[in-house]
């Protein structure tokens, strides 16, 4: 019945995105057959309207009129360009959620269930929402401690928001094993995995408790950071389903009159936003991974205060070098080296040259030497790159893909601060730093000193190995002695599925007799 439910909501999704004219906005003069006459029928059926809208805005409007779940897998699918195309991927990546609010009242049961005491004990004041997502909304509110009180931000999830998303995710199961099942040529994107990730990621995002820590983690490693910060968490108010944390006092990064108004240089601010991001990624490995504008505020001293961390990308020391060494290698026209770093990491097979790959790597390299540096897209720079390590069997990296589309959308916003910006100048001085301090004689001593932690933890493991050995060794002596042994629960396992299978044989020969003998019948 589930399955019948979910078929129902396929329909109902896919005639929205008819009736908003998303489906009239794919470039459907290239396909042919069957494809293209489903395309022209649903241009038959798009609203007048619509047909006035850009692409990115009749997307906005349909993912409004599905809900909060097609929001979050909307912003998702930004992140997998491979599977939606890079021009889609673009126009998912600006989605914002904007989503109604709902009553205060359920806000108030939400947290003193979550909290498990009255509203009154949490907070002094507690005001109606003055933001509202996909997922959760914000209130005003205030606290008093020790005597002092703090106004504070109060997030809320949704009320029935889990089973919403389940629900839904029923849908985006069907769809993606119907695709496996009848689109041959999309196995390869692996839509089953695609949607089991979402759902993991959704999860996350719904227990505020982890957002929270996200914020506690990424507050510490920029605690000395220039003109860069996040709220702090108020632990005491916070559990799975509301998250209190410090008011920020700000002017939207997406108010550019705002911002004038309040007398800040927007060309400094996008070079602190594009020196903030990249040295959190470079030097911290933990970003930032949901950085559009309506999530980034100036304070009255320029700095940036980044909110809503409910999305957030982790890169390990090896992914860091990947991205330091192909930015810099850019830079400096070192094709071979960034053809190099790629097979070091073990992202592009063995069985490729590095020549011929750097052959294409040049390919992207040397057109962007000959623009005007303000026009260059870094990127756009990692979005060729990954569609040319396609061609030498390079997998998908989601943590790669999450970086790009994080990219994508913090470049987007610091050309809307100043339209001549220079991203590779502002990105020069954070790249040459992490490359001297990591990839230099400092980073020799550091990897040095963490090759010794790890043998010297391998060496106070040696007597529990050897244990391990042994035991294993016994093992294998008894199992060529005396043969494979399988416990009681496995053979039972095993008799039942062998079972199984002989009925269903023992059917298919009598449907195949049957079958036989009715033909011989009829002959005769």
């Amino acid at each position: 019945m589930s399955t019948v439910s979910a078929g129902f909501r396929l329909v109902r999704a896919g005639w929205v995105l008819v009736r908003e004219g998303v489906v009239a906005a794919l470039p459907g003069e290239e396909l042919s057959g069957l494809p293209k006459f489903g395309w022209r029928l649903a241009r038959l059926f798009t609203r007048r309207r619509a047909l006035a809208y850009e692409r990115s805005d009749r997307l906005a409007k349909a993912v409004v009129r599905l809900g909060p779940s097609y929001v979050k897998l909307g912003q998702f699918l930004a992140t997998r360009p491979d599977v939606v195309g890079n021009d889609m991927a673009l126009d998912l990546a600006m989605l914002q959620d904007k989503m109604h609010t709902f009553p205060t009242a359920e806000a108030v049961a939400a947290i003193e269930a979550s909290l498990g005491r009255k509203l009154g004990d949490l907070y002094k004041q507690f005001g109606d929402p003055v933001a509202a997502a996909s997922i959760a909304q914000v209130h005003a509110a205030e606290t008093v401690d020790g005597g002092v009180a703090r106004k504070v931000a109060v997030k809320v999830i949704r009320p029935g928001v889990r089973r919403r998303f389940f629900h839904d995710l029923e849908s985006y199961f069907l769809a993606a094993h119907l695709q496996e099942k009848y689109i041959r040529s999309s196995r390869r994107l692996r839509p089953v995995e695609v949607t089991e990730t979402l759902a993991q990621t959704t999860r996350i995002e719904m227990d505020l408790r982890l957002e929270a820590a996200a914020l506690s983690e990424l507050g510490q490693s920029t605690r000395e950071d220039p003109g860069f910060r996040v709220p702090s968490v108020d632990w005491e108010r916070t559990g799975r389903d509301v998250l209190t944390m410090e008011w920020v006092d700000g002017v939207k990064m997406n108010d550019l009159a705002g911002l004038e108004a309040a007398g800040h240089d927007l060309k400094a601010i996008a070079a602190n936003l594009i020196q903030s991001f990249l040295r959190h990624t470079l030097r911290d490995g933990f970003f930032h991974a949901d950085m559009h504008p309506g999530n980034l505020f100036v304070e009255a001293n320029g700095t940036i205060v980044a909110v809503d961390l409910g999305i957030a990308g982790r890169l390990g020391k090896k992914e860091r070098r990947f991205l330091a060494e192909i930015l810099y290698g850019f830079i400096t026209r070192d094709y071979l080296r960034v053809a190099e770093v790629h097979f070091e990491a073990g992202y592009v097979p063995r069985q490729h040259n590095v020549s011929a790959f750097a052959q294409a790597i040049r390919a992207i390299g040397e057109p962007i030497h000959g623009q005007p540096a303000e026009t260059i897209s870094m990127a756009k720079l990692l979005t060729l790159l990954f569609e040319v390590t396609e061609l030498f069997d390079m997998a998908t990296r989601p943590e790669l893909i999450l970086l790009q589309k994080t990219m994508v959308v913090v470049e987007g916003v610091a050309r809307t601060l100043d339209p001549a910006f220079n991203m590779w100048r502002t990105a020069e001085p954070v790249v040459s730093g992490w490359i001297a301090g990591n990839l230099g004689p400092r980073g020799l001593l550091t990897d040095a000193r963490d090759g010794g932690k790890a043998m010297l933890a391998l060496i106070r493991q040696a007597p529990e190995l050897a244990a391990r050995t042994e035991r294993l060794s016994r093992e294998i002596d008894l199992m060529a002695e005396h043969g494979l042994r399988f416990d009681e629960a496995t053979a039972r396992a095993i008799g039942k599925a062998e079972a199984r299978y002989s009925r269903s044989g023992r059917v298919a020969l009598w449907v195949i007799a049957l079958t036989l003998v009715y033909i011989a019948w009829k002959l005769l």
